[in-house]
C-alpha cells in the first residue's frame, strides 16, 4: 500500500519514480534503522516525555537525512553499481536520473533537514554539521578502507547527541554509551547487509568489514553484537532504566539470536533478511525505554 501511494506520484510527473527510487523512498528499512536509536535518545534525554516538537523535527530529519545519504551514496557508487547484480538497475546507473540532478537533489535534501535542526537551538546546530560531514564521507570510504561500515555506525548514531542537546542542551557522558552502543550495532548489521555483495565486491575491490572478517563474519558480528548490549545495559544503569528497558533489550538479542541461526549457511538471501529483521531488535529497544518511563 506504502509502495502503491509512492508509485500514485507519478501523476504529478512522470520521473517522480525515478527520484522516490534514487533516495530509497520505496524501501523504508533505512529509515527504521536510523529513526529506532534517536528515539532512544530522544526519549531518555527527555525522560520518557520529550518535546513533541523535537520528536517530530527529529523524525522528518531522519527521513530526509537517510534519502540525503542515499542519494550521495548512489552519486558516488555511481561507476559500481552496475557491476553488482542487488544494484545494477538503480536510477543512476541506468541513466534515469544525471549526476548533476543527483547533486541537486542531495543539496536540496540536506537543506530542507538543516531548516528543521534550525528550529531547535545553538548546540544542536553545530552538532548537525558534524553529522553532515560524516554522512557526505561515507560513501566514498569503501574505497580506502575495510572499514566503511565504521562510518556509517558513526553517521546512523549522530543524531543522538543532537538529541540530547535539543532536550537538555547537553550531551551527558552515559550518552555516548548509547552512542557506542548504536555504532557497534550498526557496523554487526550493515556487515550482514555487506556479506549479500561480497562476491560483487571482490570482483570490482570494493571494501567492507564482510571481506575483511572473511570466515569470522557471523563470529564477529555475534561478538559486536554482545559489545552492543554490554553498552545498553550500562547505559540502562547509568539513566536509571529498570525492568522494561531490560526486557526491551531481551527481545534485541532474540532478535540478534535468530539472525545468527538464519545465517548459519551464509546465504545471500538469508544475509540480507537477518539485515532488515534488526529493524526489530532496535524496535524492541525503543519500546521497552518507552514502557520504563510511561509505567512508571
Amino acid at each position: 500500500m506504502y509502495v502503491n501511494l509512492l508509485r500514485s506520484l507519478n501523476r504529478l510527473h512522470p520521473r517522480c519514480w525515478d527520484f522516490i527510487q534514487l533516495a530509497r523512498f520505496d524501501k523504508p528499512i533505512g529509515i527504521y534503522l536510523l529513526l529506532w536509536p534517536t528515539l532512544w535518545a530522544l526519549w531518555v534525554a527527555g525522560e520518557g516525555s520529550p518535546a513533541p516538537a523535537n520528536v517530530l523535527v527529529f523524525a522528518l530529519g531522519v527521513v530526509l537525512m537517510r534519502a540525503a545519504g542515499c542519494v550521495i551514496n548512489d552519486f558516488a557508487d555511481r561507476k559500481f553499481d552496475g557491476h553488482v547484480k542487488r544494484t545494477e538497475q538503480r536510477p543512476l546507473v541506468s541513466g534515469k536520473v544525471r549526476g548533476r540532478e543527483a547533486l541537486v537533489y542531495f543539496a536540496v535534501l540536506v537543506l530542507a533537514s538543516f531548516a528543521l535542526v534550525l528550529c531547535t537551538n545553538a548546540a544542536t546546530v553545530w552538532l548537525s554539521f558534524g553529522g553532515l560531514l560524516i554522512a557526505f564521507c561515507y560513501p566514498f570510504m569503501k574505497r580506502y578502507t575495510h572499514y566503511p561500515q565504521v562510518v556509517l555506525g558513526a553517521a546512523y548514531s549522530w543524531g543522538m547527541p543532537m538529541a540530547f542537546t535539543a532536550e537538555t542542551g547537553h550531551v551527558p557522558a552515559a550518552a555516548w554509551l548509547l552512542y557506542l552502543a548504536n555504532l557497534l550495532w550498526t557496523v554487526a548489521y550493515d556487515t550482514y547487509y555487506a556479506m549479500t555483495d561480497r562476491e560483487d565486491d571482490l570482483k570490482i575491490g570494493v571494501k567492507s568489514t564482510a571481506i575483511l572478517f572473511g570466515d569470522s563474519d557471523r563470529l564477529i558480528i555475534a561478538i559486536l553484537q554482545g559489545l552492543a548490549v554490554a553498552c545498553l545495559l550500562l547505559a540502562g544503569a547509568r539513566f536509571g532504566l529498570g525492568g522494561w528497558f531490560y526486557l526491551g533489550v531481551a527481545g534485541a538479542v532474540g532478535c540478534f539470536a535468530w539472525e545468527a541461526w538464519k545465517t548459519r549457511h551464509r546465504e545471500r538471501l538469508a544475509c540480507f533478511e537477518a539485515f532488515l529483521h534488526n529493524h526489530w531488535a532496535g524496535l524492541s529497544i525503543f519500546l521497552g525505554i518507552a514502557a520504563d518511563y510511561g509505567l512508571r
